[in-house]
């Protein structure tokens, strides 16, 4: 707790000065560190409990799966079935979920969609809107509604995964936080709806595109290109996944 008030210290007093008492200033911080620790042990004790009685109860031949929503396990991908919801048009779908659940600025969309910054902002607020006023559940819907929304959760994930394989804007030529995020919804969407073709191709593609993602950048974080690689940092386990991807989409479209 003592380092962790000193650390608050040292990041804060230079901004806003050294307080009046700075003990009494030093204590109270430390306090309320202390006081956060205990109630996250408070609530993983609790946690605990509660998978204790999940074990429990499955010993007992209880259906847990009976006691809960039907879900993808992943909030993320419950959000993009919402914000890709028919009563959004297109662009605000792509607008809205690229900011909220994509991690790209106002500033970054506009300059993808080519038009001024302000246009975007008022895009994704009224996107907002709508989705409250539709009263837009926070979920992944039943299966027609599923079907519905598939295209345009597809489009939206593989434009997660773009940005973070070709980055529009900032110093980085990548950024594999975003790939990844987009390749774990890919891979949970593909055994949420296992006997869809598209979503197993749009996994191929991103596997076998993520596993040269070692070697797309240089020493000095400038672009390499395909064929000046150095194809002994391509990742062959997603070389893997990709193709068994692909076979499975192939299959499945006959």
């Amino acid at each position: 707790m003592a380092q962790d008030a000193l650390v608050a210290a040292l990041e804060q007093w230079p901004i806003s000065g050294v307080p009046e008492k700075p003990g009494a200033w030093l204590m109270g911080t430390a306090k309320h560190r202390a006081i956060d620790l205990i109630r996250r042990r408070q609530t993983l004790e609790r946690k605990y409990e509660e998978i204790g009685r999940d074990i429990e109860s499955a010993r007992e031949g209880i259906d847990l799966g009976a006691t809960v929503d039907d879900d993808d396990g992943d909030d993320l991908l419950g959000l993009i079935f919402m914000a890709c919801h028919p009563v959004l048009a297109r662009d605000a779908r792509v607008s809205l979920t690229l900011r909220v659940l994509g991690g790209l600025t106002t500033a970054e969309i506009a300059r993808g969609f080519l038009v001024p910054v302000s246009t975007i902002a008022q895009r994704i607020v009224r996107a907002k809107r709508t989705l409250t006023e539709a009263h837009v559940r926070f979920e992944v819907p039943s299966d027609p509604e599923r079907v519905e929304r598939l295209a345009s959760v597809l489009e939206v994930i593989y434009l997660i995964f773009n940005e973070g394989y070709a980055a529009t804007a900032g110093e980085d030529w990548v950024r594999p936080a975003l790939c990844e995020d987009a390749l774990r919804l890919g891979r949970i969407l593909a055994e949420l709806v296992p006997t869809e073709p598209e979503v197993h191709g749009l996994v191929a593609l991103m596997e076998i595109q993520a596993s040269r993602l070692p070697a797309r950048v240089g020493p000095s974080g400038e672009p390499v290109l395909l064929f000046d690689q150095d194809r002994a940092r391509w990742d062959r386990l997603l070389i893997r996944r990709g193709l068994a991807a692909l076979g499975r989409a192939e299959r499945l479209a006959g």
